[in-house]
């Protein structure tokens, strides 16, 4: 669901800068505007969980199952072999990383 989120946003920035690509006709144009009202850059974001993975693939796992597929902690553990309090504590960490990483995103 990421990469697909991303790629629409992707096209979308083009289009707006006339890159002429054709429209795609996936139905996640809500899930876009979710993002947009939320004002979270979704590309921005994309480009902190890449970051995130080169620090600690396992971190981002938690992330992409959480957020991006909707489960909850004890479906991520038992999708990574992780204990519930595990996927808690990872989901807690990343979350506050990945938020210095977006305010830093948008002071520089």
């Amino acid at each position: 669901m990421r990469h697909v989120l991303v790629d629409h946003a992707r096209a979308k920035r083009s289009a707006k800068r006339g890159g002429g690509r054709a429209a795609v006709s996936l139905d996640i144009d809500e899930a876009l505007a979710y993002w947009e009202s939320d004002h979270t850059d979704l590309l921005a974001l994309h480009e902190a969980l890449e970051r995130l993975n080169e620090k600690d693939p396992q971190l981002n796992d938690i992330v992409e199952l959480r957020f991006f597929g909707g489960l909850t902690a004890e479906e991520t553990g038992s999708a990574l072999g992780l204990t519930e309090r595990q996927v808690g504590l990872g989901w807690s960490f990343a979350r506050g990383w990945l938020h210095r990483e977006l305010q830093r995103g948008t002071h520089e």
